[in-house]
């Protein structure tokens, strides 16, 4: 038997129609409507169709197109609110339902798919606006979902601690430390600050030489071994840089800008002493 099948274009394929008239094989692409017109005149890609078995064909093309037309439109085009929504349905209208539950607060991963983790967030909402928690979305849960309040945001992160300078400090050293608070939470990069100032993260030279520079006391990045030679030797009265060739952080005013230890403090000020052995101690001059 001749297969018939919808495609979206509504054109439907009859391949191999015999046609009795001529004693040949036709094949023939044509849209449904002219070829239900053919099993009723005697007009087709052949000068006559009046065989039973083609006439059959075009009634099952008939039918196969109004199967096409009929059909209801995909999850893919389904609009919240379309249709009840329950475990194991899946399409646009989930992944929209799933974007109300995360802007109401509740724990709902946008993909689409109605799981377990839908349904529980669908049913901690429907307690919370005093519907039955039944799991499933229909008008009402639609109508709850789209006037209540969004959840409220989050509360920012507080900023990183920096120390503030003392008084009577020098201009340099407020300098100093405003440019160590800039990068004082951004990730620890090795060899990050030396190619250029302004990097995505710094090693703990990089670190010192960017506060350094910020106050205008260095005027390009330095490792840990040219820190230990830089400046004046010994502390200093505000800022004391310890550098060695492994390492290097500075003591400015009393607190420790160091990227060892930044992990678990949550940045590079730290209010805990460290060892300074093994560590040379420079200093600015006259700080």
């Amino acid at each position: 038997m001749s297969s018939i099948s919808c495609s979206r274009d509504a054109r439907l394929t009859v391949p191999s129609v015999f046609c009795a008239s001529r004693s040949a094989v036709c094949t023939s692409r044509v849209d449904a409507s002219k070829l239900c017109m053919s099993a009723l005149r005697p007009s087709s890609c052949c000068s006559r169709v009046d065989d039973p078995g083609v006439r059959r064909i075009a009634l099952l093309a008939l039918a196969a197109a109004v199967a096409c037309f009929a059909a209801p439109a995909g999850a893919a085009s389904l609009h919240l609110g379309d249709r009840a929504l329950r475990p194991g349905d899946s399409g646009h209208d989930v992944r929209v339902l799933q974007a109300f539950l995360q802007g109401r607060g509740l724990q709902a991963v946008v993909d689409g798919q109605f799981g377990p983790a839908t349904r529980d967030a669908v049913r901690a909402f429907q307690r919370s606006a005093g519907l039955p928690p039944s799991g499933v979305v229909g008008p009402l849960t639609v109508a709850a979902l789209r006037s209540a309040a969004p959840a409220p945001a989050p509360p920012a992160p507080p900023p990183a601690w920096s120390p503030a300078p003392p008084p009577g400090a020098p201009p340099a050293v407020a300098a100093v430390i405003a440019a160590a608070t800039r990068i004082a939470s951004t990730p620890y990069v090795w060899g990050g600050g030396h190619q250029r100032w302004e990097d995505r993260g710094y090693d703990c030279s990089g670190s010192v030489s960017y506060a350094l520079h910020g106050a205008a006391l260095l005027a390009s990045p330095l490792d840990s071994s040219g820190l230990a030679a830089w400046g004046e030797p010994g502390p200093g009265q505000w800022i004391t840089v310890y550098a060695n060739a492994g390492h290097a952080f500075m003591v400015v005013a009393g607190v420790r800008f160091d990227t060892s230890g930044a992990k678990a403090a949550g940045a590079r000020w730290q209010t805990a002493a460290r060892s300074t052995a093994g560590f040379t101690a420079r200093h600015p001059l006259n700080l």
